[in-house]
């Protein structure tokens, strides 16, 4: 009798003792989307009068494939906030909250590492078989964080916070399809005032002879020999920035894109068809199946891209 009494008073022992560890919450938002506040750093979800609160100030979110660990620190805060109300973005962005609704309870993260998983977005073409970065999806999940709740602590080994996307502006590719050649390195350009697509093309596919009907002279994108760059600039871009020994420093590019080297008969290859008109020449270059890259992060410029026409005389 005395052993099942003490099992009894062991149990209710148990039962009653709550040391702030041993009750475990969910914390589920898993359904909620990722929003940012205008401006502040802080981007949260909110599920009626609860809220979900990832202070980003130390974090760079990148344009460009990637992923980056980062310490939960004073800099990089997670917060789950209570309220006694429904909550807004007005609760949780403006410099001085409104009264209402208030909070009633707060967990802190002390501790955990945030990983973020950067992706680019694509929107597709299908008619072209192109492609276009329109955005970058930044997937973040916070790994062992442990939350102080105040009364104890709680701590999840992955707790997934989910998507926060930001929209981008597509590269312009507004070109003239007008294209110069370097008298001496024979490297064609197309330019507008911010943007150059160059082909260091080998001199032999650019000759003043007419192609067969349907046999262009054709060559394999490399990165050395038939190189494509692409390159996106800060400043006003002129054509003394090409045929140099060396590159200016400025204008400054801001974003170089290099073709893929091409695969034979699947990708990145070159083609150029040239037809005569009295003493000159049109060479229009044809860019097929060709993937531009950048990092982690690529596009296609499509299965026919019409680089553009070099015109050329005897």
């Amino acid at each position: 009798m005395k052993r099942v009494l003490s099992v009894l008073v062991f149990a209710l022992f148990l039962i009653g003792c709550d040391d702030g560890n041993l009750i475990q919450e969910d914390i589920n938002f898993e359904d909620v989307a990722a929003q940012k506040c205008a401006s502040n750093t802080i981007i949260y979800k909110v599920k009626d009068s609860e809220a979900l609160l990832f202070d980003a100030t130390g974090i760079n979110f990148p344009a460009e494939t990637s992923t980056q660990k980062l310490e939960i620190n004073s800099t990089n805060r997670v917060i789950y906030r209570f309220y006694n109300g429904t909550v807004t973005a007005a609760t949780l962005c403006e410099t001085i909250p409104p009264a209402t609704p208030v909070v009633t309870d707060q967990w802190t993260a002390t501790g955990g590492t945030i990983v973020i998983n950067t992706t680019a977005i694509k929107t597709r073409n299908e008619t072209e078989n192109s492609s276009k970065i329109t955005g970058y999806n930044h997937n973040i999940t916070f790994k062992n964080i442990t939350f102080d709740k105040g009364n104890g602590i709680q701590v999840y080994e992955t707790f997934a916070f989910g998507d926060y996307i930001l929209n981008t502006t597509g590269l312009p590719f507004a070109f003239t399809k007008v294209l110069k050649q370097c008298p001496n390195s024979k490297q064609l350009y197309d330019k507008n005032s911010s943007e150059a697509l160059i082909l260091d093309i080998d001199p032999t596919l650019i000759t003043n002879e007419a192609t067969p009907i349907n046999t262009p002279r054709t060559a394999l994108i490399s990165n050395t020999k038939n190189k494509l760059t692409y390159r996106l600039f800060s400043g006003l871009l002129t054509d003394d920035y090409f045929c140099n020994s060396v590159y200016p420093s400025t204008p400054v590019v801001l974003e170089e894109w290099i073709a893929v080297a091409g695969v034979a008969n699947i990708s990145g290859k070159i083609e150029v068809t040239t037809t005569s008109f009295g003493n000159g020449f049109k060479h229009t270059v044809i860019l097929k199946n060709v993937k531009m890259k950048k990092g982690n992060s690529d596009f296609l410029l499509g299965d026919n891209y019409i680089y553009g026409e070099l015109l050329t005389t005897n």
